[in-house]
């Protein structure tokens, strides 16, 4: 049997054992979170005026055992997230998005950043890559509507890799026009791989050429063939694009199981957003009765995503007076939350995904201070 004093050692030592294996499992390099993040939702899914990934970056090595949530880096939230020991902040938008002429203490982007690096704060966003990604922010904002079947306005493709081709040229060659030379000229063109050779018999024997180009390289392969007209005649050129991810890209179209009258709606969605008001812009012929069946939504600014779609009602944070009018004057009721309002409430959910996705290696809190400019009053 032990003795007290062995016993209390032998609890100590167990004590400590379970703070080195804690310590061991939260934190993680900067770069391994990077990863991971960009494995969640890839950055290839943003638009392509966007400002994503990493915008400040401490020197390295760089270990992050705080992540911190916010919709937007302000300077009461930069405040909160250096007392609550952040290692880097997870902005949903992006705090630098104009080019930086200068860090001075003048402007409070500026600010932001000084404050960041001087205290070894990294800062990242995903911004449109979260509202495209299939369990992102439209995806969560369409949870509000009730039972509903939905896809994106505008579907992302999947991303290309550089290498590959961005047109295919197909062209025939006969026997006498010697198919070898055809080829090694093809092929001494960089940005150009042969993808297929067949035979084929008509008046005469011919060989099938295709060939996958970069957009570079097309010009150069037409030069080439064009120095044979015979050849040139018998060109084709096709276009490649990659194919529509179902589930992933900008806005929803969302089709209920059952409509409902517009006032159950305006419910269900103030009590998502967690809401007292929202805006109402009521469709021409439309009453709080008129039953909504197809609601068309964009997270944050919808006006250019909802633009043209046939929907019973247009679900967004904010949009222009005059789009207000023209879907109104269509009979399309508007639903106007203000931007960030469309957003926030969807950090509650992205901090439980990327704590089972990041395996609980670090810690992840979410900003109490964050919250949209406007109020009603």
């Amino acid at each position: 049997m032990l003795s007290p004093r062995v016993l209390l050692l032998s609890t100590k030592v167990q004590q400590v054992h379970s703070l080195v294996c804690h310590s061991s499992r939260s934190s993680m390099d900067l770069k391994a979170v990077l990863s991971s993040l960009n494995a969640f939702a890839s950055l290839s899914f943003a638009e392509s005026w966007d400002n994503v990934g990493l915008l400040v970056e401490p020197s390295p090595p760089h270990t992050v055992k705080t992540l911190f949530l916010t919709n937007d880096l302000t300077e009461e939230v930069m405040e909160e997230a250096l007392q609550r020991k952040a290692d880097l902040i997870l902005s949903y938008h992006p705090p630098i998005f104009r080019p930086m002429k200068r860090l001075t203490w003048t402007s409070w982007k500026e600010r932001l950043v000084i404050r960041a690096l001087e205290n070894r704060v990294g800062i990242y966003s995903p911004h449109t890559a979260y509202d495209a990604a299939p369990q992102g922010v439209n995806s969560w904002l369409a949870q509000g509507l009730g039972v509903c079947t939905s896809r994106p306005l505008h579907p992302s493709k999947a991303p290309s890799c550089p290498t590959e081709g961005t047109h295919r040229v197909e062209f025939n060659v006969n026997c006498s026009q010697n198919v070898d030379k055809v080829i090694s000229d093809v092929k001494e063109i960089a940005g150009v791989s042969v993808t297929s050779l067949s035979a084929r018999t008509d008046d005469e024997e011919e060989t099938r050429i295709s060939l996958n180009c970069s957009q570079q390289a097309l010009m150069q392969v037409v030069a080439l063939l064009s120095q044979n007209r015979q050849l040139y005649q018998k060109t084709e050129i096709l276009s490649l694009e990659k194919p529509p991810l179902l589930h992933t890209g900008m806005g929803r179209l969302c089709t209920l199981d059952e409509p409902v009258p517009l006032a159950t709606m305006i419910e269900r969605i103030k009590k998502h957003l967690k809401l007292t008001h929202v805006r109402l812009a009521l469709g021409v012929g439309k009453t709080l009765a008129s039953q909504v069946k197809v609601v068309a939504l964009c997270a944050g600014s919808g006006s250019s995503v909802l633009q043209g779609t046939d929907a019973d009602l247009y679900l967004t944070g904010e949009m222009s007076h005059h789009d207000v009018l023209d879907a109104a004057s269509q009979g399309i009721t508007v639903i106007l939350c203000e931007h960030s309002n469309t957003e926030r409430g969807f950090l509650s959910d992205l901090k439980d995904m990327l704590g089972a996705h990041l395996e609980n290696k670090i810690n992840i809190i979410l900003s109490e201070t964050d919250r949209d400019p406007l109020r009603v009053v």
